[in-house]
């Protein structure tokens, strides 16, 4: 079966629209709870200190949000930004009921035409949203162009461990087992695997590496997390330097 890996901004709205409701259960079940870890160590690389405003862009139910205001080293202020409404829906809902309506706000945008002004942000943050965007490198512009100077880029997104052996199995688990279960938890006969097919598509952690640092981004590096099923990119918005495009 083809599978599409089309980025139309529409067609993944109405994608992550239509599986909103059951997004946070099959996060939690498809990576067996690796997923709170992974956005733990993201924010915690951001070292925040309580005073920052940080955007987290691809925001969808808003859970990285949540947790750089919740965290120990936590944000002063996240703005979540997402152009699929029912996520955002979903999201907002979370907010409200954990009592964080005065620390998160969510608005409906494109990643790639940022509704913010430059200089705004001490940190921006991306939880496995940057694979789904038509234009990564414009994402990686906007996120330079909407940071001050010295603000904090912290982005996830999945990988495939680089172990010969687990790399055969976890390839197994990503192609069939995934898009099997997910489809009969979200009842929706796509999204699930596009998932895999996406992440064969996005660039390597060098070439991606590269991507952010060609949007103006220093002193840019990858970890590979839980035995690069997950990378976790940094980088810093040079001192001094003016907005990028955008």
């Amino acid at each position: 079966m083809t599978v599409s890996t089309s980025k139309a901004p529409d067609r993944i709205a109405a994608m992550f629209d239509a599986i909103a409701g059951r997004y946070d259960r099959l996060n939690h079940l498809l990576s067996a709870g690796f997923d709170r870890r992974w956005r733990r160590r993201a924010v915690r690389e951001l070292g925040l200190r309580g005073d920052e405003r940080v955007v987290d862009v691809c925001t969808g139910t808003a859970d990285l949000a949540i947790e750089a205001v919740t965290a120990e080293r936590r944000a002063r202020e996240v703005v979540g930004v997402d152009f699929a409404g029912e996520m955002l829906r979903r999201g907002l809902a979370k907010i409200r009921r954990a009592g964080l309506d005065d620390r998160v706000r969510l608005i409906r945008g494109d990643a790639t035409r940022l509704p913010l002004p430059d200089g705004a942000f001490d940190a921006a943050m991306v939880a496995f949203g940057i694979r789904n965007v038509v234009d990564p490198a414009a994402a990686c512009r906007e996120f330079h162009r909407v940071l001050r100077s010295g603000g904090q880029l912290a982005i996830l997104e999945f990988g495939f461990p680089r172990i010969p052996g687990i790399r055969t199995m976890y390839a197994w688990y990503f192609k069939y087992l995934l898009p099997l279960v997910g489809r009969l938890v979200s009842r929706h006969g796509d999204a699930y695997s596009y998932l895999p097919a996406s992440v064969q598509q996005f660039p390597t952690p060098d070439a991606f590496a590269d991507m952010v640092r060609a949007s103006g981004f220093a002193e840019v590096r990858y970890v590979p997390l839980t035995l690069g099923i997950v990378y976790l990119y940094m980088g810093m918005r040079a001192q001094g330097l003016g907005t990028s495009g955008g």
